[in-house]
């Protein structure tokens, strides 16, 4: 069995909130920054946090669009325990995000374009599912795929420096 066979279908639910994500996404041009962006959302529905890439406006390197979204969340909720929400992300976590999502708990990932550089939730690394950790996330991809790859392909036409 491929990795895509063992990922599971999105919901309707995962289609609205992905596109949460992609205006998230765009907020990130303001500074430069690669558009990616997520939100996340408690199992109830509550949205808990937003972030977007903020590494050039930050200059850090960890100001990804996923670890943002984690520490807003964290300080919103005064615990870096995360259980019980869901992270969607434009583009597949790296392998640093797939270990913050992990510590934090999260119990499902969505995400939309496969990273296939870098990608630690199928396409390279499959971090999330990894059995030999103590803790698993469920994973749902490719919700609005086309366009988020759309997005990240367009920013890098513009500035293939980055």
């Amino acid at each position: 069995m491929t990795v895509t066979e063992t990922v599971f279908p999105a919901s309707e639910q995962h289609d609205q909130w992905m596109l949460a994500a992609l205006t998230e996404a765009r907020g990130a041009l303001t500074s430069g920054d690669v558009p990616v962006g997520a939100v996340l959302i408690s199992n109830s529905g509550e949205l808990l946090a937003l972030g977007h890439n903020e590494r050039e406006l930050h200059n850090d390197p960890t100001a990804h669009a996923e670890i943002v979204a984690l520490r807003a969340a964290a300080r919103h909720r005064g615990d870096w325990q995360l259980p019980g929400t869901t992270l969607v992300v434009t583009l597949e976590p790296c392998v640093m995000c797939a270990g913050a999502i992990l510590a934090a708990r999260v119990e499902c990932v969505v995400f939309g374009a496969w990273d296939d550089k870098a990608g630690a939730a199928g396409s390279v690394y499959d971090v999330l599912r990894d059995r030999r950790l103590n803790h698993r996330v469920e994973v749902f991809a490719g919700v609005r795929a086309a366009e988020c790859a759309a997005l990240l392909t367009d920013f890098f036409r513009a500035r293939p420096s980055v």
